[in-house]
This record gives structure tokens, C-alpha cells and sequence, in this order.
């Protein structure tokens, strides 16, 4: 894979002056074509007397990719299209481009695939006097942390903030919580103003309902100074219907594409053919620009089927190992790619968080690829199993909580990466999980939500996605009992904005939840059997799976917990034969201490009902 030549492409403003570039393969001059491209001052979009100027780009050919095409104009020597346009002043213009072709008349409205800004909708656009970002001194030192250590936080911006400059403020809040890492939600460019952001059309910016460049920028640099790393939705596989690349070959009527194409399975959107060199380069310069241009330290990348052709495929794998490679490359580099690189040169771990959704194949993502981790649903669809009554399905639980036949570390090519996979009983995809217990009817489905009186319900799978191997993941707002219904399919579920009721973060089911999530999350911090302990499973009915009760233990060293969870509405005594004798500690409550534990003789411990127990030893004898 190659980085395609971003001084060359969408547009970029110096002095007043602004270059424009765009590779548009196979639509050259000679067949009749001519390309114009419309600039308006965003103050004047709406206006009905002020029109945009219109210029033509001129065509020649890149040796590398085609037919490209390009034009420069310097804005303050143009004249006004009205006496009361802002044309000339500083600030963010829109632009669009429109081809006319001798067959199929004028195709407007075509994006600007290189953009690095975005207006209203199918708006492209550009600053005129844009000053860069000047990043804190606290970039120069940060670190990306390691992938053991990660208490992941999934939130959308929208709905998290409301924007940008929102989330920010709360960013003291996630850091207190002890969350390490976000997960955001798409922030390419959508055509609609409420919209979860999985059928991008622009790739190289952040879309203008969130905030520019800039504020995105200050986002993640205040990320890291609260260190909380940030890692983006990368949505690769397909693309929105108004993706240039799909539009204007589409409205051409060609019967082939230079870039989009059936490509493994085609679940969703339109299609990106990884076959074609040109699309592989674009997604890999677009991981290279937000690792460079934003400093993310990774991303999560969306319905990886659809660009899954195996470990030796064109497609998936392919990008992943060449931005691990890339980042690899950078550890003699500036300042900014030091995040990944632990301070000790002697230790060659590269702390790029890639993170697959590829809920077909979890394992084999992690075994076959420079996949570091991945989500997985088998943990999901077990304890939603175990809440709708199928007490069979506790076992299986209790293996998934251990990632049962998940690697935790693979050589590639003489890199040795460290794998995991993600933990979690919510997600942007699923309702609210209170809502497997009980729902309330509001005026029509879409509305209805999960009951919070049952909150208590969800203790157990909260304090088990903790303490199992894995990388735990909250939704927002899960850590104080949101509890919105999602519908598992139809435009509800993307075109609905749920914004986080950060009320609920006051009521008593809110503080008892959250004072529940914060020490699992302090626990886990503090006590290495529960980030890189070995994960063992009490596989057992007639002791505990007929009980409702779930029994697992961590060890690492000397240090051994036995985590104890009660799935049923009454409290349960079961035997256990503690491995360790000496006395140990209740880490929830500090009130059911165990003290003068034989090893290896019957024990009962209680279990309160719908929570948990954990005990870990703290005196050996």
C-alpha cells in the first residue's frame, strides 16, 4: 500500500490563495468532460441573491492514479457575486463540484473525496485563514496504554455532548469514572444531520455536526492530558450512496468502477473493492492522516466481513498490517508517533490499539491478522441468554467471560502482539440490557425503554464483564442505568437521536449503579489478576449452574480472586474448595470477609441475589 499524495488532493489554503485536486480515474478531458467546481461564503449559502462562483479545474494525468484534476484561486482578487456577500472575508466557505459530460448532461452535487473539512450536508469546504492547531506539551509525553490495562467507554458525540466542545467538558468526569479509553462513534462526514455515521462520504475530516478539524483536535489533545486515549470508528467496507466514488461512476452509467465493487460479502452500503489499488491506498492514507493529522491512538473497525478476504487477502488484513507496519516505521520518528513506544527500548511492544468488529470470526481475526483486539458477541448473546431465564446458559457464560480459545499473544513476522477481545453487555447496536428484564410502553415502540426499578437485575453481568479477561466496555451513560429500548432493525435505530440523560446520574438507581461500576473499575486498576491473571471456570450444575450461581476465579502470582455471581432472586450457599488457605477480602462490600480459609476443604459462602462476591485472598497460611 501506498499514501496517495495529500498535497496534491481536496483543498488546502495558504495567504488567500486555495488549491484544489481530485483524482476522478477513468473521466478524462479527451471524452468530452469538463469539471467546475462551486465556492459560496458559508454566511451566504442561504441566501437567495448570493449565488456561488463557479471555476473550471483543469485535467492531466498522474502516473500513478489517472486522470486528475485541479485548479488554484485566490480568493481576494475574485470579485463579489453581491455587494452583500461575505465572498473575501475570513471563515468557512462551502463548495461542491459539478461535471458536465457530452452523454449524460451535468452531474452536480459531487463531494470532495479529499476534503478535510465539511459543510451542510453534501457540502465540502475550506477555511480562509485556517491556523493549525498548536498541541499542549502534554502531547509531546503522552502514551498510549497498553492493551491489558484499557477500561474502554463507547460513546457517540451527538448524544454524549452534544458536541465536540461538550464532551470535552466531561472528559474529567470519564477520567474520575477511570475509564483509559473512548470509543467514538463515526465522525466522518454523513449526508444527514441525525445519523449514526456507519454510510460515510467523507473520510479525511470530522463532520460539521460535531465541530472542524481544530475542535477535534483539542478533543483528543484534552483526552490525553485526562490520559484517556482515543480511538475512531473506521468504517472501510462500504460507503454512503453519495460517496463520490460511487456517484458520479453510477451516474455515468459505467458498467465498472476504478473503486467500488462486489468485495467479499457486501452485507451493508455501497460496496468498496479492495481488488482495485486505488481503494487500497485511499483507507490506508486515510488511517495515516487521523494517526498524523489528530493523533488518535487507534481505531475500531466497522463490519469487518464486508473487507474480510482472509489473512492473506487484499482487503482487511492487508490495511492493518501496513498501519502496524507504518507505526512501526515511526519509532525514530517526531515527537507525536513516540505514543505507541513504551520508554524502554529494550521493549519492542507497539501499543496501536486495532480493534475489529468481526463478529463472525473473533478468533480467527485475532489469529490470522495484526488485529490486537476485537469485538465479540458471544459474551452478549450468553448473558442475554442467561437473563431471559435459560439457566443451560450459564456455562456458557462462564467460558466467554474467560474468552475460552481466544489468544492472548501471537508472533507475526517476528512482531509480537498482545490479543484480547472486548467485554460487554451494552453496545450502540442493542437496547439497553435492563430491557431484557422488563419494558415501559410509551406512546409507540420507538419510545418505549427498559424499567430501571429492575436495575438491580444487571449486577451480576456487570460484575462479571469486569472481572473476566478482556477489555470491559461501557455505552455511554450505562454506568449510571440508561435505559433506552433500541429497535433491532429500520431507520428508528439511526435516525432517532437518544441523547444521555444525564439526570439519571443524580437519581438513587443512578448513584447505585455508578457507585457499583466504580469499584469494579478501581478494583481492576489496582489488582493485576483481573488486567493479566489466568481466568479459570467452575464448570459445575449440580453445585452451581442449578443455583443460578457462576463461580470463576483469577490468578496472577500470588495474588488469587474468586469471583462468586448469584443470577437468581434469593441468596444461595454454595460449597467451594478455596486453593489457598489464609483469609481474604470482600472487594464490593468489605462486610462478608472470609477469615481462616482451609485450602482444598468444603467452604460454604453466600451469594446475596442478583449480585455478586468477590474474595480475594490477602493473608496466606
Amino acid at each position: 500500500m501506498k499514501l496517495l499524495p495529500l498535497d496534491k488532493l481536496g483543498a488546502r489554503e495558504a495567504n488567500g490563495i486555495v488549491d484544489f485536486g481530485l483524482f476522478l480515474p477513468w473521466v478524462s478531458q479527451k471524452d468530452g468532460n469538463r469539471l467546475i467546481i462551486k465556492i459560496i461564503h458559508e454566511k451566504d449559502q442561504f441566501l437567495q441573491d448570493i449565488q456561488p462562483l463557479e471555476f473550471e479545474l483543469k485535467h492531466s494525468i498522474d502516473s500513478e492514479y489517472g486522470d486528475y484534476w485541479s485548479t488554484q484561486i485566490d480568493i481576494k482578487t475574485q470579485s463579489k457575486p453581491s455587494v452583500k456577500s461575505a465572498w473575501g472575508e475570513p471563515g468557512r466557505y462551502v463548495y461542491r463540484y459539478c461535471l458536465q459530460n457530452p452523454e449524460r448532461g451535468e452531474i452536480d452535487w459531487i463531494i470532495d473525496p479529499f476534503a478535510r473539512e465539511f459543510g451542510v450536508g453534501k457540502l465540502s469546504a475550506f477555511t480562509l485563514g485556517y491556523q493549525q492547531y498548536e498541541w499542549s506539551q502534554k502531547e509531546k509525553t503522552w502514551k498510549t496504554p497498553n492493551l491489558k490495562d484499557i477500561v474502554l467507554y463507547e460513546l457517540m458525540i451527538d448524544e454524549f455532548g452534544g458536541n465536540i466542545d461538550g464532551t470535552i467538558e466531561k472528559l474529567g468526569y470519564l477520567a474520575d469514572l477511570g475509564v483509559n479509553c473512548l470509543e467514538i462513534m463515526p465522525l466522518s462526514n454523513v449526508a444527514l444531520t441525525v445519523d449514526w455515521g456507519f454510510l460515510p462520504i467523507g473520510y479525511f475530516g470530522v463532520d460539521e455536526r460535531f465541530g472542524n478539524r481544530k475542535d477535534l483536535q483539542a478533543l483528543i489533545d484534552a483526552a490525553h492530558q485526562n490520559n484517556i486515549a482515543v480511538i475512531v470508528d473506521a468504517v472501510y467496507g462500504h460507503t454512503g450512496d453519495s460517496f463520490p466514488y460511487s456517484y458520479v461512476y453510477r451516474k455515468l452509467g459505467y458498467r465498472d468502477n476504478p473503486f467500488m465493487g462486489k468485495f467479499a460479502k457486501d452485507l451493508f452500503g455501497e460496496s468498496t473493492d479492495y481488488n482495485r489499488k486505488f481503494t487500497q491506498d485511499f483507507f490506508y492514507t486515510v488511517n495515516y492522516h487521523w494517526l498524523d493529522v489528530y493523533h488518535v491512538d487507534g481505531f475500531r473497525y466497522d463490519c469487518v466481513p464486508n473487507y474480510w478476504d482472509g489473512s492473506t487477502g487484499v482487503g482487511y488484513a492487508n490495511l492493518v498490517f501496513n498501519t502496524y507496519k507504518t507505526v512501526k516505521e515511526k519509532r525514530q520518528a517526531g515527537e507525536y508517533w513516540q505514543r505507541f513506544f513504551n520508554n524502554d527500548t529494550k521493549d519492542d511492544t507497539i501499543n496501536l490499539i486495532q480493534c475489529a468488529e468481526q463478529l463472525e470470526g473473533p478468533k480467527e481475526i485475532l489469529e490470522q491478522t495484526y488485529t490486537n483486539s476485537t469485538w465479540q458477541n458471544e459474551t452478549f448473546g450468553a448473558a442475554e441468554s442467561v437473563a431471559h431465564g435459560n439457566k443451560g446458559d450459564l456455562a456458557n457464560l462462564g467460558f466467554k467471560l474467560g474468552l475460552d480459545g481466544y489468544p492472548s499473544e501471537i508472533t507475526n513476522n517476528g512482531d509480537k502482539i498482545a490479543k484480547t477481545a472486548l467485554q460487554y453487555i451494552e453496545n450502540h447496536d442493542h437496547s439497553r440490557f435492563v430491557c431484557n428484564f422488563g419494558t415501559i410502553a410509551r406512546d409507540n415502540d420507538l419510545l418505549k425503554e427498559g424499567n430501571r426499578d429492575l436495575w438491580y437485575k444487571v449486577q451480576p453481568y456487570l460484575i462479571g464483564i469486569f472481572t473476566g479477561k478482556g477489555i470491559p466496555l461501557l455505552w455511554q451513560g450505562q454506568e449510571f442505568g440508561e435505559n433506552y429500548f433500541l429497535p433491532e432493525q429500520g431507520f428508528g435505530r439511526v435516525m432517532l437521536l437518544r441523547p444521555v440523560r444525564w439526570d439519571y446520574f443524580y437519581d438513587p438507581i443512578g448513584k447505585s449503579v455508578l457507585s457499583l461500576v466504580r469499584k469494579l473499575i478501581k478494583l481492576r486498576s489496582q489488582q493485576p489478576q483481573f488486567t493479566e491473571g489466568d481466568h479459570f471456570f467452575y464448570n459445575d450444575y449440580d453445585r452451581y449452574h442449578s443455583k443460578n450461581v457462576l463461580l470463576f476465579s483469577r490468578k496472577h502470582g500470588n495474588k488469587f480472586s474468586l469471583v462468586a455471581l448469584n443470577f437468581s432472586d434469593r441468596d444461595r450457599d454454595v460449597p467451594f474448595w478455596f486453593p489457598i488457605a489464609g483469609n481474604y477480602q470482600e472487594e464490593l462490600n468489605g462486610e462478608n470477609n472470609l477469615i481462616g480459609v482451609p485450602s482444598y476443604s468444603e467452604y460454604w459462602v453466600t451469594i446475596p441475589s442478583n449480585y455478586g462476591r468477590i474474595w480475594t485472598v490477602t493473608t496466606n497460611t
